[in-house]
């Protein structure tokens, strides 16, 4: 997890965000956690980055907890299914509740914020032979009035709660406001903080009794995965993995579902690339690209493990820039997490894959075979018939999994061949043929 105390951490995302719009999106139970204080300190900081923040709030956890005192049944908790006259009084109660949790809270945190009437709704109407009564659909977001209140440092509060023209109310799906609030305000960040860790699923039969977190999804995967384990999901989680995906689909960049209740979690979630919960991302989130001399200094450090593990060979800043045009490096979400190099000996046409790391939290996720197999398209284009690689520690990895057959210090270029002497390492020579 992200540690405050790493300003450089934070530094590198601040120009990406500035006088950007994140969208946050409270579940009532993460309102009453006793992490809700951290949570709206850490607000606070996003604004000081001139981080533009609106918040959506929910209040299922209230609408349960005020229909038991009233021994009454809400006929829906979370707006999305058919909301009757009692079930409607009862929300606008738990609604107006944590609506003035969420403005203690800001005044607390020294930030001003603004309980809106920004969203205009409509009924849900009859879907599929059934009245959903007092349940609405968002129809417009005035983004007039949102753009004033970030112009006068106000914090925009939405309930799940709207209104038509005529002034009758009706219980909305804090979900879907969220998406809906996101898509019009062009936000580049919607973060559900809920009492869930983030998307967990069973996709193999050697899973343990908890699925492992999913870290990154593309929309495309996330719609596969909900098409397929929908059943398997509480249904707060799948409702915030579809509307979600609507949103990544609607133009916001990246979407995150992340536990509400960690501490710092929101913080190491905006700031670091692995997160603690869920990301679905709408564009290209993970990619291989030419490495320019700017990521020298990444490259380096991505290095210096492999070289303390007497995998790589040492390398100096100086000789990385000299030869940067033959490195690549995979990016998750515009930062090095890994890296290699193709050395092309012309004359021989044969290439060396060489430098090839990858970042410790990126291990096990098949980014080590992708750069492997990038090497082996680019070495090709070059005009290599043969690529071949020296490897101390990682030749059975190479055999089984890269197709490389074992080979000899002759099969080297003979420049090649003399540094291999002269490093005295005594590595294995593996080469693979490309024709």
């Amino acid at each position: 997890m992200l540690r405050l105390t790493d300003l450089r951490e934070i530094l590198r995302y601040v120009p990406r965000f500035r006088d950007r719009v994140f969208v946050i999106a409270l579940d009532g139970a993460v309102v009453e956690d006793e992490n809700f204080r951290n949570l709206l300190l850490d607000i606070a900081l996003l604004r000081s980055l001139s981080i533009r923040v609106a918040l959506v709030h929910g209040a299922a956890h209230q609408v349960a907890r005020l229909a038991d005192a009233f021994r009454m049944t809400p006929s829906n908790l979370d707006g999305s299914g058919v909301t009757d006259d009692d079930t409607l009084r009862v929300a606008l109660l738990a609604a107006n509740r944590v609506s003035h949790e969420l403005l203690e809270g800001l005044s607390a945190t020294d930030l001003r914020g603004a309980l809106t009437n920004a969203l205009t709704a409509h009924p849900a109407g009859i879907l599929q032979g059934v009245d959903y009564q007092r349940t609405g659909r968002v129809e417009r977001v005035d983004t007039a009035m949102l753009q004033s209140l970030f112009q006068s440092d106000i914090v925009p509060i939405f309930a799940p709660v709207g209104c038509d023209g005529e002034g009758n109310s009706y219980r909305l799906n804090s979900d879907n406001v969220a998406v809906e609030v996101a898509r019009a305000l062009q936000a580049v960040k919607l973060i559900y903080l809920t009492t869930f860790s983030g998307i967990r699923v069973r996709t193999s039969p050697e899973d343990g009794p908890e699925a492992d977190l999913l870290r990154q999804l593309s929309v495309d995967e996330a719609a596969e995965l909900l098409k397929k384990h929908r059943a398997e999901l509480p249904g707060p989680l799948a409702s915030k993995l579809e509307q979600g995906i609507r949103a990544a689909r609607g133009g916001v960049e990246r979407v995150h579902i992340i536990d509400g209740r960690v501490e710092e979690g929101l913080l190491a979630e905006v700031f670091s690339n692995e997160g603690i919960g869920t990301l679905i991302h709408a564009n290209e989130y993970q990619s291989i690209r030419k490495a320019s001399r700017k990521d020298a200094r990444a490259i380096l450090a991505l290095t210096k493990i492999g070289v303390a593990n007497d995998e790589l060979v040492r390398r100096t800043r100086g000789e990385i820039e000299r030869s940067i045009d033959d490195y690549f490096v995979f990016e998750v979400d515009r930062n090095p997490v890994a890296c290699a190099a193709v050395h092309f000996y012309p004359q021989w046409k044969k290439a060396e894959l060489a430098a090839v790391c990858v970042d410790g939290r990126y291990e096990n996720q098949g980014i080590g075979a992708k750069l492997v197999q990038y090497a082996e398209t680019q070495a090709r284009s070059l005009g290599a018939a043969e690529l071949f690689c020296l490897s101390t520690q990682a030749f059975n990895y190479f055999q089984q999994k890269g197709g490389y057959c074992a080979g000899t210090p002759d099969d080297l270029p003979p420049p090649r061949r003399e540094r291999y002497e002269k490093s005295g390492r005594r590595s294995l020579v593996l080469v693979k043929k490309l024709a």
